[in-house]
């Protein structure tokens, strides 16, 4: 055997191995996956943030109709009633007004800003939950 010959029987013996692919297909598809899966968790945590803030805001509300029945003015502690039934991640705040619901309605606000870091993003999220109750 000549030395092309050889050298192109050593060269078709290199391209076949496949030590090491598996490794290099890891490197290919952890990147993406793992930015999806950490994409999914902060959609999760949006999604229980406000649904955590919309239930609060509903509850206050509540609170505040109920008792401005009983003729107490408690539109000064609305905020702390909401922060009380809210359970999230984020700081909320909840403002009370009457109106705005009708003739008689009692409706309150809840607002709260969630911070998102995705690595080199990092994006903050408002959220607000509006709820009247009569």
């Amino acid at each position: 055997m000549d030395a092309a010959g050889l050298i192109m029987l050593k060269l078709s013996r290199y391209l076949r191995k496949e030590d090491g692919a598996s490794s290099a297909e890891f490197a290919l598809v952890f990147i993406p996956f793992s930015a999806m899966v950490l994409g999914i968790l902060g959609l999760s945590m949006v999604l229980y943030a406000n649904q955590t803030l919309q239930y609060a805001t509903e509850q206050a509300a509540r609170y505040y109709s109920v008792s401005a029945a009983d003729g107490t003015d408690v539109s000064g502690s609305i905020n702390t009633y909401g922060q009380q039934k809210y359970t999230g991640p984020m700081a909320a705040t909840f403002t009370a007004s009457r109106g705005g619901c009708g003739p008689n309605g009692f409706q309150v606000l809840g607002t709260g800003s969630l911070p998102l870091s995705a690595g080199v993003i990092n994006q903050t999220i408002t959220l607000t939950a509006h709820a009247c109750f009569p």
